[in-house]
């Protein structure tokens, strides 16, 4: 009789644990707020400095560069419209797109929309620029690698045609 119940009682257990870790899973999901703003999945951070950036945009240091990583981690979220000033990595970048919805653009080839998911590389000393959507924020993971070449040179603003042309 008590085999039969421990057998019976394992499976019962194991599916409770599950159905309250994915509730769990479910209510702390990131999702966007509906009046354009995402909800963030790591702190808010400090405001990006006005001379950097068109907007309200704010960052936060997830990893920092060290002799051993030689990779600079963090989170950027840009409040709708808001944008970086055209920029250059010394060894590139990568971002991953975490929330919201936003742009892209390598100087030269057309703005390219990004959302959720998106992955993108900018290459090494190429100019570009990244920010939210006019109606969405959107939240970016960014990867700098080889930081002994250096972090980030920036250059002027993106005019408001630029942002607004899909050229």
């Amino acid at each position: 009789m008590n085999r039969f119940r421990i057998r019976t009682a394992v499976p019962l257990v194991a599916f409770a644990l599950a159905a309250l870790f994915t509730i769990g899973c479910k209510e702390q999901a990131p999702e966007n707020t509906g009046n354009g703003e995402t909800q963030a999945i790591f702190p808010k951070g400090e405001a990006g400095p006005a001379e950097n950036f068109t907007g309200k945009a704010y960052a936060t240091s997830l990893v920092a560069s060290d002799s051993t990583y030689n990779t600079l981690v963090g989170n950027v979220y840009f409040e709708p419209g808001a944008r970086s000033n055209w920029h250059t990595h010394p060894a590139g970048q990568i971002l991953i797109i975490t929330d919201g919805e936003g742009f892209h653009q390598i100087k030269g080839q057309p703005r390219q929309t990004l959302k959720k998911g998106d992955v993108v590389k900018c290459p090494p000393n190429v100019t570009h620029w990244h920010g939210a959507s006019p109606e969405k924020g959107m939240q970016q993971m960014y990867i700098i690698p080889n930081t002994e070449k250096g972090i980030v040179q920036w250059l002027h603003p993106v005019s408001d045609e630029e942002y607004g042309s899909s050229k």
